[in-house]
């Protein structure tokens, strides 16, 4: 059962530019200061991605290997596989997330449009509706 982590998706003006970003041939990877502590664990899972304080996607983790600026790359496959939408509060950095905590992926043809948008999800979660 592999480690996730979470991530927000700094700098994205929309879903659209969060799946532009994986949009690309060649393995895409994020650069961190540290290692993850539990690195190992992590290959196989994915970075969920935050956007408008919700978790909309996730890519699946390849792994991890140090630059020689001491900084640690943490290899990605070039694909954003879409979520179902869930409040997530954005933080720095990354944070861990278990499998059972994750949200499931958007049923085989299912379009972002055909679930409740993240800053409804996050309103929603706020009134305990959801």
């Amino acid at each position: 059962m592999p480690l996730s982590m979470t991530k927000v998706a700094f700098g994205a003006k929309s879903v659209e530019d969060v799946r532009r970003w994986f949009e690309t041939d060649r393995e895409t990877c994020i650069s961190t200061r540290y290692l993850p502590k539990r690195h190992e664990e992590m290959v196989g899972g994915s970075i969920y991605w935050i956007f408008e304080h919700a978790l909309i996607g996730r890519t699946p983790i390849t792994g991890f290997a140090q630059r020689e600026d001491g900084r640690w790359n943490i290899h990605l496959e070039s694909r954003l596989i879409l979520v179902e939408p869930r409040a997530r509060r954005a933080h720095q950095g990354w944070r861990y997330l278990n499998e059972g905590d994750a949200p499931p992926d958007l049923a085989q043809g299912m379009a972002e449009g055909d679930v409740m948008p993240g800053r409804l999800v996050r309103e929603l979660a706020k009134l305990g509706l959801v």
